[in-house]
């Protein structure tokens, strides 16, 4: 269970990062390479028995420093390494963990391009992946094998949001020498997996963290013996393969950090309600907050206290002609954008089955409960919720959905 005493807003709250010039804001290095008084110190560098300095922007940058360091502290971690995207970060952390012959066991309900990457993508590479349902521990036991490296689960899945115990599964990937990696995308600050057991925690920047949707990003967050290996020069993938983010974009999300609590809170919040009032109209209503949620009180044991359940939920119009109207007509009215992502300060909504988790088959998506009917809302900041709600309300009494 997640110490509750510790608040993971605190790390990000007691940040202090000067700039050159004394600047509440760190000074930004718009510099790709870097320069050395001696010699023998890029010698020492580049076989890394020099530390405290800065070899090349693919490497590390001050910059990226900073970010990976507010987000190794936000997730109880001891280290960071920035990438440009969240799946840069996922396929970096899998490729560095896996070697040929090596398997997989995964949640069955992931991001497309997580699954796709995995099924379709290291195949070519003799790397398996075996699917499963992660929040049934038995069936993880079941598909260990004395081939398995890793484990791979989303502390909430994209897009049925099941909630994973991550204690659980740590203690089992412990037990068999298997690397736990959780991808907590959809509920930073609302879960610690580091503090659950996960080895290795991954976010997509461009999300939540974020929060304005203008950046793509990513962050791998682990110990400082996989950091060092991300980055080794020789054999580092995160090195290799270069999956580098600007230091630009890394002084930006720097800063829209800060209000990361505040925007969980009110996502949470806001999500909370329309949920609540979405199944009071006879919907069919997945919201981890909701009671009737399989894994509800799962996730109150283990969720950090103050941020809610998450600003997603997914309700279901049974048809897809439905659900792509229904979307239209919200955006036409102003509840949104007919859009994929999430996080953003308005809300955001789209059918997974034919966008987000297209990667996954029709037979697949039918066998984990994902109907074509399903529509995913990335509930935004708004003020006044009872409004938004009406809004959608009227929309679908037109397309008698309710």
């Amino acid at each position: 269970m997640s110490d509750k005493k510790n608040n993971p807003a605190n790390s990000i709250q007691d940040l202090q990062l000067f700039g050159e010039f004394g600047g509440v804001n760190p000074s930004i290095a718009d510099s790709s390479t870097f320069t050395y008084l001696a010699g023998k110190t890029m010698g020492d560098v580049f076989e890394g028995t020099r530390e405290g300095c800065y070899l090349y922007s693919r490497h590390t940058n001050p910059s990226t420093s900073y970010l990976g360091e507010a987000l190794a502290g936000l997730e109880y971690m001891k280290g960071a390494i920035l990438s440009a995207s969240g799946m840069g970060a996922i396929t970096t952390s899998i490729l560095q963990l896996c070697s040929s012959g090596d398997e997989i066991i995964s949640s069955r309900t992931i991001y497309g391009g997580s699954y796709a990457f995995m099924k379709n993508y290291l195949p070519k590479f003799g790397v398996k992946t075996t699917f499963v349902n992660t929040t049934n521990l038995a069936q993880i036991k079941n598909a260990i094998t004395d081939k398995t490296k890793m484990i791979y689960c989303e502390t909430m899945s994209n897009p049925l949001l099941e909630v994973s115990d991550i204690n659980a599964i740590s203690l089992i990937a412990k037990k068999n020498g298997i690397k736990l990696v959780v991808d907590n995308t959809f509920t930073p600050m609302i879960f610690s997996p580091g503090k659950m057991g996960a080895d290795i925690v991954v976010h997509s920047l461009t999300k939540f963290i974020n929060g304005t949707s203008d950046t793509v990003g990513g962050v791998i967050c682990s110990d400082e013996e996989f950091i060092t290996e991300l980055i080794d020069v020789n054999s580092g993938s995160a090195m290799l393969l270069g999956p580098v983010m600007d230091s630009m974009r890394a002084a930006s999300i720097l800063k829209n950090i800060r209000t990361l609590h505040l925007r969980m809170k009110k996502h949470s919040e806001n999500a909370k309600y329309l949920s609540e009032k979405f199944q009071d109209d006879g919907l069919r209503v997945i919201y981890p907050g909701l009671k009737n949620h399989p894994q509800h009180e799962i996730m109150k044991q283990n969720m950090n206290d103050g941020f809610g359940f998450g600003g997603m939920l997914v309700i279901d119009t049974k048809t897809k002609e439905k659900a792509n109207k229904l979307m239209e007509k919200m955006q036409k009215n102003n509840v949104g954008y007919l859009a994929v992502s999430l996080g953003f300060y308005k809300t955001l909504f789209c059918a997974p089955g034919s966008s987000t988790s297209s990667e996954i088959s029709e037979n697949e998506q039918k066998t984990m409960g994902l109907s074509e009917g399903l529509i995913r809302f990335s509930v935004g900041l708004d003020d006044d919720i009872k409004r938004t709600y009406n809004v959608i309300k009227k929309c679908m009494k037109e397309l008698k959905i309710i």
